[in-house]
């Protein structure tokens, strides 16, 4: 169940920002701030999953330590509530003289390792170091390899060539394995590092605002729709919401509009001029501000935009 709840979340989130990206694109700012606003919250409901399933893990682990505790409890009361003469019971039965055999079984024992340690000692200072040699001549099959020795001229091997076996690198699996980690987070962190810097630069080349030539038009032409719910939406309703969004958006551009006018077509249908002629930029600045979600129960779509010249009707 808590997969289901992060594959759904992440896919939320992933969608949430992507929709940011595309609003804030398009100079759409209400609606590029309710999905900022739904980002957060799912942002934070999948903390709060992953904090609860912490928090879990620790109550569980509480629990086990407590349990724990009880029963080792238990088992000191359980050791405390015995008799304590049942300890050295055969040193409280005066009847019976077996104790005394442990006094005298540990003084002849110490007596016996004494004796050991004369004979080691002697031993140690008559042996020959013959005997030692024939020993080492005898173990030496079972020595392990030395390592790569020099090649003599004469034929004979080099001992001087012989390196410590201190002094070689260790290798072994443990070494490898880490080593091998180590590569793969030194490959996954690059590969991560390009694609988020391919990602950055390439959200920074489509937003940003580039300086456009100027239009050989005089005019830009807006063809808009306006649709609102509700009862007693008359054309007198329509035509003041259309004229408040318009004038709203008026300066949404980059360049001071000279004149903006708007006029009714009928049947919510709207035409509007602007001068001077927009660039493409400006033209995407201007949709954006009107199709976003502004009054409400109101919807603007732009149908149609273009330039329009003063030979034009």
């Amino acid at each position: 169940m808590r997969r289901v709840a992060y594959f759904f979340g992440s896919a939320a989130a992933a969608g949430a920002g992507t929709y940011v990206v595309i609003y804030l694109y398009r100079w759409q700012w209400q609606r590029a701030i309710l999905c900022g606003v739904l980002l957060l919250v799912v942002e934070v409901m999948l903390l709060g999953i992953v904090l609860l399933g912490r928090l879990a893990r620790i109550e569980e682990r509480m629990r086990d330590a407590d349990r724990r505790q009880e029963d080792v409890l238990a088992r000191l009361r359980e050791k405390e509530a015995r008799p304590a003469g049942d300890r050295f019971r055969w040193l409280e039965e005066p009847t019976s003289r077996t104790y005394v055999f442990v006094p005298v079984l540990m003084v002849t024992g110490v007596l016996l390792s004494g004796l050991a340690w004369i004979v080691q000692r002697i031993a140690s200072a008559t042996a020959r170091p013959t005997a030692e040699r024939r020993l080492a001549g005898r173990l030496a099959v079972l020595a392990a390899p030395g390592p790569a020795r020099d090649a003599d001229p004469n034929g004979m091997d080099d001992p001087r060539g012989i390196d410590e076996l201190d002094d070689l690198p260790p290798i072994g699996v443990g070494a490898r394995g880490r080593r091998g980690r180590t590569a793969r987070v030194l490959v996954v962190s690059a590969v991560g590092v390009t694609l988020v810097g391919a990602l950055v630069m390439g959200l920074a080349d489509l937003t940003q605002t580039r300086e456009e030539d100027a239009k050989n038009s005089e005019a830009t032409s807006l063809l808009l729709k306006v649709d609102m719910r509700g009862t007693n939406m008359t054309a007198e309703r329509e035509s003041l919401a259309a004229r408040q969004l318009w004038e709203r958006c008026r300066d949404s551009t980059s360049v001071p509009l000279n004149r903006a006018t708007l006029g009714t077509l009928g049947d919510g249908l709207f035409a509007g001029v602007v001068q001077p002629a927009l660039t493409d930029h400006d033209r995407m600045r201007l949709r954006g501000c009107l199709e976003d979600t502004g009054l409400d129960r109101t919807h603007l779509t732009v149908v149609g935009i273009g330039d329009a010249d003063a030979d034009d009707d």
